[in-house]
């Protein structure tokens, strides 16, 4: 028996196809010129990928994360917030895939019904990766000042960590 999520997708193409051509589409001729578009805006955004990919690497291969960890591990420890997940906090405004990779790597380590396990999830999941949403659809549109935008979605990162570090807290 076929599931009916499996029909969704082939069912919405076959709609849109049958109401583009009831109103007298030029589908396929639109359809090559968007993926034209598509090719031209993922040529366009991989500079601002490579220098993004670039800079992360540096940060993590130079010590700076760990010294930061270091420096704050003091404080963290006041709030009962375990230093383990700083490095998470810390990537994860910049790059989604490293810190799911942490992400994973702490609850590989502690365990998924940890507080660290638990916190690392509650993390991942209440905060954004503010910078490459900056880079990549700020860098598609052409938007240079983006110092703003950068501003509140940081803000919104460090409101949505004390907010998992508080919740994870009290409900665990």
């Amino acid at each position: 028996m076929i599931a009916f999520s499996t029909l969704i997708i082939p069912l919405l193409i076959g709609g849109i196809l049958l109401f583009a051509t009831w109103k007298r589409v030029p589908t396929y001729e639109m359809f090559v010129e968007g993926g034209k578009e598509g090719i031209q805006m993922a040529f366009s955004i991989i500079p601002f990928l490579v220098g993004m990919m670039v800079a992360i690497s540096i940060f993590r291969a130079s010590g700076a994360m760990d010294a930061i960890t270091q420096l704050l591990q003091p404080v963290l420890a006041l709030v009962g917030v375990p230093a383990e997940v700083v490095p998470l906090a810390l990537i994860r405004p910049i790059s989604g895939t490293a810190a799911l990779g942490m992400t994973s790597d702490l609850i590989a380590q502690f365990g998924p019904d940890s507080f660290i396990g638990r916190l690392a999830s509650t993390m991942q999941g209440s905060t954004d990766t503010t910078f490459y949403v900056l880079t990549v659809y700020f860098g598609a549109v052409g938007i240079k000042k983006m110092g703003d935008a950068m501003k509140v979605g940081l803000l919104a990162d460090l409101v949505g960590l004390i907010a998992a570090i508080v919740v994870v807290s009290i409900v665990f």
